[in-house]
């Protein structure tokens, strides 16, 4: 089986080798036939590398642990559903996943587009070839998952934190928005290499872009509740070098996707779209390299390896690529339309870009400031959550302010008169609530009571504009309120389902702001029958128990909690100790979650050292409006599948576009 698996890679290697260099020949040449084949060449190349991993997988099922894959990180003990998700549980099972989903995203893109834009995609077939050779060439030569050895009686069993029901989703999900920007990047690529600079190559990667943009803002949020829970901090997100990596390359893609209406409904900002999306793969690119590279301490990211090199290889050349190509194609990518007023729709697109890329670049630098330290001084540095905080109110909240501003405002130029009544409901609103806080005694947290404020402005914003389309649509047609919202939503899914987003999105900011700036915590050790009090809650030891299961021995703490004398039942916290191979198992926190799903807080019960005596040492915390995080996520992906939802009418206007660009590739 392992050599199948080594000569489904190397079939995938030759594949996307023939695609990359036969592809660039026929779009040299001009030649169609040619060019269906470098095509046939990429669709092909996904099949093979699922052969490649549906061996692997067969071989955590089968526990094969003459793969020496399977041996590392699995084990008889471990159950069914975790054999599947060691598959991407380390090095080389990941970068397998990796090139399966980008041969897939391939695959499918050059084959969808293959008739609307195909004078794009003879350019667009090698760049992703290109793409693909790199992966491809490190599982057969660098880190094949298809090393073998004698077998032993047992592996040595998954990674304790991997052991989660979040693990199946949230490395998967990454990958395909990690990916995913694969396919916007080459399209760009093919428009510069074919001179084909306007903005159907924009038009034809929409919804993947989307797509890979969705995948990666779903991914960190599971991610986050996988932290929330597993890690047992206290915390969702802790600025950590991997979990940036993820947001960098997020943010530029979010900078994107609103740059493009510009060019789309203004014909702007080619030079800078294309310098975005190249940001946006680049930092994926990147963000692989600090995972795979060992060059940065992290729960996220694997050993040190030779692989980094490649990795850093890779960036340069693409960014070197991307960069000379924009270069060249200048003269092609100046508008001759301009910015007509610094208080138009555009403008504030353009704002909203300028601070999403300066948090990008700050993240950035953060980042790679303690690596370039190290280096080149030697010097271990630390960039702590402090840098990064600052940074995220600094851009953090003008972005919030923006995406109420956008809405309201004019394509082109607004005046200053009409924006005042435009602003005067949703900035009355804002007032209303920041005031009503500062009562409350919010005012406590500054940066919290201005999110709550800018928040509150920015619902009110979306809520005028459903409020006044529905209103439009009833005038127009005669229909019920329902009926005339469904029908604002069916017709302008791509603006309707860009508020909604918008909404998880202010969902988000109330919930971060909650449970960052006004959560409660206490801690202390407590022997059976002590409590602690936090925040009106009365938490009260019980006791230990022990158990036992296939894979690990579970201690638990039981907690009676109470709140105003009123009892609200029990909770459990303790640890796991797993068999693994090796002279000391390995021990795990598992935190005790009590939710309030009226006010949005958890009781967050974290538990420390658990002494000889059956004394256990406690951090307590309560997190207000936590929960809106993971309600935003719900309401994030509702937003984006009906921006995504194929439109009849868009579609014939595509056709029309495409039927009048015509195609220049030669039927030879």
């Amino acid at each position: 089986m392992a050599d199948l698996g080594r000569a489904a890679l190397l079939i995938t290697l030759g594949l996307c080798l023939y695609a990359c260099v036969v592809g660039t020949v026929a779009a040299i040449t001009r030649r169609r036939r040619l060019a269906m084949s470098a095509r046939n060449a990429l669709i092909a190349s996904f099949g093979s590398t699922l052969i490649a991993a549906g061996i692997l997988v067969a071989g955590f099922v089968r526990n094969d642990y003459s793969l020496v894959y399977v041996a590392e990180h699995s084990s008889r003990s471990l159950g069914g559903i975790y054999k599947v998700s060691a598959l991407w549980g380390g090095q080389e099972g990941s970068l397998l996943l990796w090139l399966l989903i980008l041969t897939g995203y391939a695959a499918l893109a050059v084959w969808v587009n293959r008739n609307r834009t195909r004078d794009l995609v003879v350019w667009v077939t090698p760049v992703l070839g290109g793409i693909s050779v790199g992966f491809a060439f490190l599982l057969v030569l660098v880190a094949t998952p298809f090393a073998t050895q004698v077998a032993p009686v047992d592996g040595a069993g998954l990674n304790p934190s991997l052991q989660n029901p979040y693990m199946m989703s949230h490395p998967p999900f990454l990958y395909l928005g990690y990916v995913g920007l694969a396919v916007p990047f080459a399209f760009a690529m093919g428009a510069l290499l074919s001179g084909r600079t306007d903005e159907r190559w924009i038009v034809a990667t929409r919804r993947w872009t989307l797509i890979a943009w969705t995948a990666l803002g779903i991914g960190q949020l599971l991610g986050s509740h996988w932290a929330y829970l597993e890690v047992g901090w206290g915390g969702f997100y802790a600025w950590d070098p991997v979990e940036n990596a993820a947001l960098m390359p997020f943010l530029a893609a979010t900078a994107f996707l609103h740059s493009v209406m510009i060019q789309e409904k203004r014909g702007m900002l080619k030079v800078w779209n294309m310098i975005l999306v190249s940001l946006a793969f680049c930092l994926s690119i990147f963000g692989t390299f600090l995972t795979r590279s060992g060059v940065v301490n992290s729960i996220h990211s694997f050993s040190q390896s030779s692989i980094g090199a490649w990795f850093l290889a890779f960036i340069v050349i693409a960014v070197v690529f991307s960069t000379v190509m924009i270069i060249w194609r200048l003269p092609l990518l100046r508008s001759t339309t301009r910015l007509e007023s610094l208080i138009s729709r555009e403008a504030v697109f353009l704002y909203n870009n300028l601070l999403l890329v300066a948090l990008c670049l700050t993240i950035l630098w953060g980042v790679a400031w303690p690596i370039l330290s190290e280096a080149v001084r030697g010097d271990s540095v630390v960039v702590g959550p402090p840098y990064f905080n600052f940074f995220l109110r600094i851009f953090g909240l003008p972005l919030l302010l923006l995406m109420g501003v956008g809405p309201l405002i004019a394509w082109r130029r607004a005046s200053l008169r009409g924006l005042g009544r435009t602003f005067l409901w949703p900035a009355s609103v804002a007032v209303a609530t920041g005031l009503v806080l500062l009562l409350l005694g919010a005012g406590s947290s500054t940066p919290g009571l201005i999110a709550y404020t800018f928040s509150a402005f920015v619902l009110a914003a979306i809520g005028l504009e459903f409020v006044r389309g529905t209103k439009a649509r009833r005038a127009l047609a005669s229909e019920s309120w329902p009926v005339a919202f469904g029908s604002l939503v069916g017709r302008n899914r791509r603006r309707y389902g860009g508020y909604i987003v918008h909404v998880a999105i202010v969902l988000f900011a109330i919930g971060v702001a909650g449970a960052s700036a006004y959560d409660s915590v206490v801690e202390g050790r407590l022997a059976k029958g002590e409590a602690l009090t936090v925040s009106g809650y009365t938490v009260r030891y019980v006791g230990l128990s022990e158990r036992q299961t296939d894979h690990a021995t579970e201690v638990r703490a039981k907690l009676a909690v109470s709140k105003g004398g009123e009892s609200l039942g029990s909770l459990e916290a303790g640890k796991n100790s797993y068999k693994i191979a090796g002279p000391d198992p390995q021990v795990s926190s598992e935190v005790g979650v009590r939710t309030d799903y009226l006010t949005g807080e958890d009781l967050f019960v974290i538990p420390g050292t658990i002494y000889s005596d059956g004394s256990v040492y406690f951090r307590i915390f309560v997190k207000p409006l936590v929960n809106l995080l993971w309600l935003s996520g719900l309401i994030f992906f509702l937003g984006t599948i009906i921006a995504l939802w194929p439109d009849a009418r868009e579609q014939r206007r595509l056709a029309v576009r495409y039927e009048e660009a015509g195609s220049p590739v030669r039927g030879r």
